[in-house]
């Protein structure tokens, strides 16, 4: 906000900037002066100059000087900038979803026959535990998992699918951009793998 001095001196400079121009005439005013009435300076008097010449110099000069010409009016009130609230992030919300996020957890953990989780697990182990975690009940052996749901080709996997190997003796949960996640063998930790590593038998899909 300007000071009041400064205001004053905008308001003066306003004045005589419109008669330097031309926008006050004084040869069109009376000769003698008259008291006039300057925002916030207050009754002054220039010698063949109007309050009609004062106002209208003001009315010119005052956009140009921004904030600093008091003209009795305020200024309208800035608008606070709105920052975008940030884009809410979609949630997991598919059994099949929750279910590779469930696999996930488990990288690395150790292969064990016969093992289904929470901390060791066969191939079969792990798709049971992991769907299980995701609100689903599956079968216990590979070859079982590969005979319920839906048949879905290696073209149209979808994150979630439970994918069969080395004709249904292995399986893994397809977890996206070419990727199984399995407990492979003995001395192999739970990882993830390219699809393309292991012979494709075929893949479900239970939801």
């Amino acid at each position: 906000m300007a000071s009041k001095a400064f205001k004053r001196s905008a308001q003066r400079a306003a004045v005589a900037g419109a008669l330097a121009v031309g926008a006050v005439s004084a040869s069109a005013a009376p000769a003698l002066a008259e008291p006039i009435s300057v925002p916030g300076v207050g009754p002054i008097e220039i010698p063949g100059v109007t309050q009609k010449q004062v106002d209208d110099a003001i009315a010119t000069f005052a956009p140009a000087l921004g904030q600093g010409m008091d003209t009795g009016n305020p200024a309208p009130a800035q608008a606070a900038p709105v920052t975008p609230a940030p884009a809410p992030q979609a949630p997991v919300t598919s059994t099949a979803e929750r279910a590779v996020k469930a696999a996930e957890t488990k990288l690395g953990a150790p292969y064990v026959y016969g093992a289904a989780g929470p901390n060791a697990f066969d191939c079969s182990g792990l798709v049971q535990w992991a769907y299980k975690q995701a609100g689903l009940d599956l079968p216990r052996t590979s070859y079982d998992q590969a005979a319920v749901g839906v048949p879905v080709s290696q073209n149209n996997l979808q994150v979630g699918d439970v994918v069969s190997f080395y004709g249904g003796g292995h399986s893994g949960i397809y977890a996206g951009n070419g990727n199984v996640i399995h407990a492979s063998t003995s001395g192999q930790p739970v990882k993830m793998s390219p699809v393309s590593a292991m012979p494709f038998d075929g893949a479900r899909r239970y939801v």
